[in-house]
């Protein structure tokens, strides 16, 4: 599969661009080809947009305005390599020219290389030794990254057992200031926070971080266009710089910071080889102040101390920090199920999302605070993050009108739609919501209830109700019989007793008592 540019690089592109750097400085920056940067270039200034409000619009705006471009054809390099590699055997031969091969080069393929570039990748490929040279860096321009070879060690306090832990080092290559602290890992989430860690020690931020292949940086190691480890990337963008790792198998690259590593075995390693610590926190405290006396004592030939030169030149030039800390992302791909939820594996809970994407695939972006759903890089839900298991975290928003009203069953609910018809249907629907230990069966009979009224009105709903309370059986069923056989119309022999009325009506034909003497 071929290489391509997604929304943060081109958010890379541009921040080093806003920060006025030239393109071909860009190329070298993130090992991108210049064509390709000056390319994306022209796209730009092309765009109805400027550079800062192209830095500020969502990825999915990037991606619809400057759509992918492959920067390796990998089929056509491939046989590119592969004629190399027959070449290389007859180099030998008396007689060898390069351009005698290109010519049967271009014979052979269909979409051949200009013999300039045929020339480029094949000294590429096959490069001399060359000797070294003396790199002039530019001050707070960047900030390179290690982990150390060798591991220094804590003791656990009940156990005994020794624990090995790492050591992250970086330094500032024009001033040479120098940062070091010990973590459990080299793993992504310890890489971020010592970077972290890094940035708050300068007080500041470099326009890129020079990484070497870590896994936990990078994804993919390529000598010209490594893919950048997503959370990674997701950093520096926090921190508006850019990942620049190293090409593999080339130390020159990153020759300051492994030169930092061996010092830091000298002055910090040493002086800690006879001393015990039962944490992090204690091997840190005594970290930090070796690493003080170390950044104080003084170049013999620039009388100054690395931090006198990063206080006098570099710290200036330091872009500076995000007004919040980053909090570390992490992605899981999920599926809308049919209830409007989406399962958050690493909980084992559930997030609504709006109906509409029910069956959706989405990708759910996640913070130890905050979880957040996007749908083709369109955030379509955001929700503080619940750590409670198995549990259903709903937005109503995002449920559609029956689902809202079904959201809504609870005893008050139902007390409130009764005592509309009359006190006698609130009596009956107190009676059913105190019986049964399963709450959501009582609401449905409540439900059934109350609807009686559609059909029979509220008034003989009412009357029907206060028949059932006094007969002490106010169920749906019972209910539903009355009102069906007319049995709240009929008046009753006890009521009519109560009432004080004669139970032999009133009529013209009446005899009394004389009338049988």
């Amino acid at each position: 599969m071929a290489n391509t540019l997604d929304s943060m690089d081109l958010k890379q592109i541009i921040s080093l661009k806003v920060d006025g750097l030239s393109n071909r400085k860009i190329s070298v920056t993130l090992g991108i080809a210049r064509n390709t940067v000056n390319n994306y270039m022209r796209a730009f200034k092309a765009s109805d947009y400027t550079l800062k409000a192209l830095l500020a619009c969502d990825n999915a705006i990037l991606e619809a305005l400057f759509t992918s471009h492959t920067t390796i054809d990998n089929q056509r390099f491939d046989q590119l390599t592969r004629y190399f590699e027959r070449m290389n055997k007859a180099k030998n031969h008396p007689g060898f020219t390069f351009l005698y091969h290109y010519q049967e080069y271009v014979q052979q393929v269909k979409a051949p290389y200009s013999y300039t570039q045929f020339m480029e990748h094949y000294h590429r490929k096959y490069a001399k030794v060359k000797g070294s040279m003396k790199l002039e860096h530019a001050p707070g321009y960047e900030l390179f990254i290690d982990f150390t070879g060798k591991k220094l060690h804590i003791v656990d306090r009940e156990s005994g057992e020794i624990i090995e832990v790492e050591v992250f080092v970086a330094i500032l290559p024009n001033s040479h200031y120098t940062y070091v602290e010990a973590c459990k890992s080299q793993k992504r989430e310890d890489l971020i926070n010592c970077c972290a860690n890094a940035l708050n020690f300068y007080g500041g931020v470099p326009k890129a971080i020079v990484s070497d292949n870590l896994k936990s940086a990078v994804k993919r190691a390529s000598k010209y266009e490594a893919d950048i480890n997503r959370s990674f990337k997701d950093f520096a963008h926090h921190y508006n710089c850019v990942i620049n790792p190293t090409r593999g198998y080339a130390p020159q690259d990153k020759a300051l910071v492994e030169n930092a590593v061996n010092l830091a075995y000298q002055r910090i390693y040493y002086p800690l080889r006879n001393m015990t610590f039962f944490s992090l926190q204690d091997l840190n405290r005594e970290i930090k102040r070796l690493l003080e006396s170390y950044n104080n004592l003084l170049f013999k030939r620039k009388q100054a101390s690395r931090r006198e030169l990063f206080q006098s030149v570099e710290r200036e030039h330091l872009k500076p920090l995000p007004s919040t800390a980053y909090e570390l992302k992490d992605y899981r791909r999920a599926k809308v199920q049919k209830m409007g939820y989406v399962y958050f594996s690493p909980d084992k809970s559930y997030y609504s999302v709006p109906y509409r994407y029910i069956g959706k695939e989405t990708m759910i972006h996640y913070t130890a605070s905050v979880v957040e759903v996007y749908f083709y890089h369109e955030r379509i839900a955001l929700h503080q993050r619940n750590p409670a298991k198995g549990h259903y975290n709903t937005n109503r928003d995002h449920l559609s009108s029956t689902h809202k009203f079904y959201s809504d069953w609870n005893p008050e609910f139902f007390k409130k739609m009764a005592s509309k018809h009359g006190e006698h249907v609130l009596g009956c629907i107190e009676e059913i919501l105190k019986t049964g230990d399963y709450p959501e069966i009582g609401y449905k009979r409540a439900m059934g209830l109350i609807q009686l009224h559609k059909a029979y009105g509220g008034e003989r709903l009412d009357n029907a109700c206060k028949r059932a309370l006094e007969a002490d059986a106010a169920t749906y069923r019972h209910i539903k019989n009355i009102l069906k056989n007319n049995m709240d119309k009929s008046s009753l022999f006890y009521q009519d007793l109560e009432e004080d009325k004669p139970h032999i009506p009133e009529h013209e034909n009446k005899r009394g008592a004389d009338a049988y003497k």
